[in-house]
Parts: structure tokens; sequence; C-alpha cells
């Protein structure tokens, strides 16, 4: 019984396009992902743990400021009305956020940081800003895992929205690696540029509800944020997804879609013209 289906199965595979260059560079793209994400923490002892510790640290920070210090109180359903409600609420935020802004800032000095491979004719260039876009999002996976570990034994249930993650995950990971196509090819010519995107981050990080609810926005002010604010949205998607087991915000979404395939092909255009000078600059 079991000849066929391997002689099935060969054949399927002789068939799949297993040569063509684009299954070449994506093989070199996740070596060089997994050695991006071991050399982070080479020589110590928790070593990708760390990733994790460094996103509870700042849970338990914010949880203290607003929750115990501000006093802000935070309601939903199927989760008990207290602190580490809040503390959830929050680490569902910024759990996106942090994968965003180590990919894109990591991303921006992709280039400039890899001179020798890119002076190599046949190292294919594009893969540069992908792989820190890529180890981060690797990285939040363990802050995901442990919310929704949080969740579940808190709440006491899993809820069945998490199977729509992926969703969410495409338009994040376009718009990181669309900005980071970007910046990166602009910093070989302007290297003011890192330093102007870490000024940015800081008020984008404001301007995008993840310390505070969406529901103190004042209601003129809530349109632009949500349509044009691909974070508030990506953010909210999360919470939705994991925490409340609704999705109160698929418009929103199908316009970040849209705004995130526009900013990766807007980015990987202007990557692309711009790459023929890079051995020149650098």
């Amino acid at each position: 019984m079991l000849k066929p289906v391997k002689a099935v199965a060969r054949k399927f595979i002789r068939r799949l396009p297993t040569h063509h260059p684009w299954w070449t560079k994506l093989d070199l793209l996740k070596t060089l992902v997994q050695r991006d994400l071991e050399a982070r923490y080479k020589g110590s002892v928790l070593g990708n743990l760390w990733s994790l510790i460094n996103q509870l640290a700042q849970l338990l920070v914010y949880t203290y400021l607003f929750s115990i210090v501000l006093q802000v109180k935070l309601s939903l359903p199927g989760l008990p009305a207290n602190n580490f409600t809040y503390g959830l609420w929050l680490f569902a935020g910024l759990v996106p956020w942090t994968a965003f802004i180590m990919g894109f800032v990591q991303a921006t000095t992709s280039v400039t940081v890899q001179p020798n491979l890119v002076k190599k004719v046949v190292f294919p260039l594009v893969l540069l800003p992908l792989v820190p876009v890529l180890a981060a999002f690797v990285e939040s996976s363990l802050g995901l895992m442990a919310l929704i570990t949080f969740v579940a034994f808190t709440g006491k249930t899993i809820h069945s929205t998490l199977w729509l993650l992926p969703l969410i995950w495409i338009p994040q990971l376009l718009l990181t690696a669309g900005l980071g196509y970007l910046t990166a090819s602009l910093t070989v010519f302007l290297r003011d540029i890192p330093q102007t995107i870490g000024v940015l981050l800081n008020l984008w990080f404001y301007v995008t509800p993840i310390v505070y609810p969406a529901s103190i926005i004042p209601q003129p002010m809530r349109f632009w944020v949500f349509w044009f604010n691909p974070l508030a949205v990506i953010v909210e998607v999360y919470r939705d997804l994991v925490l409340v087991g609704e999705v109160h915000h698929w418009t929103e979404w199908g316009v970040t879609s849209a705004i995130s395939c526009l900013v990766f092909c807007s980015g990987l255009w202007v990557y692309r013209r711009l790459r023929p000078a890079f051995a020149d600059v650098i």
C-alpha cells in the first residue's frame, strides 16, 4: 500500500521547480536567518530566550506604570477584570510592535554593515533587508506563544480565531520589509537615515494605541489613526484574534493589507533602482 504512495510522492517532488533560482534564494535566505538568530546571543546561556525576557520586562514596566501607578482599568470578555488582564492586553500590542521595530531598524543598516557581501557580484542583495525582518519575526513568535499560554491559563480557553493569525502576519511582514527596503537603500547614500528612523519610531509608538485603548482616541482622530496607521490596525487585530476571539476590524484590515502591499512594492522598486550603485558608494 505504501509503494504506490511513495511512487506518487517521488513523481511529485521531481516535478517541483527545485532548481529554479528562487528556490536557491529561499534556501540561502533560510540559512542567513538561522545564522543571524544564532549570532545575536552567541555564547550566552539563555540564547534567544533573551528576546522573550526583554519583551516580558517591557510588559512588567508598562503594567506597573499604567495599571498600578495610573490606575488604568480594562475589562475584556472572558478574562477577569484585574491588573493582569491589562498586562495581557498590553503584551498583545507589544508583540507585533517589537517585531516591527526590531526588523525595521536592523533592515535600515542591513546593506551598509555588509560591505563584503555588497561587493560580491554573485550574492543576491535583495535578501539583505529580509534577514533581520524575518529574524525579528521569529523571535517575536516566542512572545506570541507566551501570550497565548497566559490567555489560556487565565481565561481557561483558547480562541478558535488563532488560526486567522497568518492573515495579519502577511501585511505585517510586507509593511516591515517594504520600509526596510526603502530605508536600507537610502541609508547607503544618506547616513542620517537610521537616526531619523529612531526619532520617528518614538513618535509612531505613541500615536499607535499600544499602551492606551483606541476607544479613548477622539472620534474625529480615530478615523485617521485606523485608516492611515497600519500598525494601529495590526495591533488591534492581534488583540481581536488572541484575546477577544472575534474580529472587529475586517475593513481596516483590508485597507492595511493594501497599504502594506503598496509600501512593499514601492520599497522594493526603489531598492532595485539604487542597488547598482551600492558597491561604488560603500
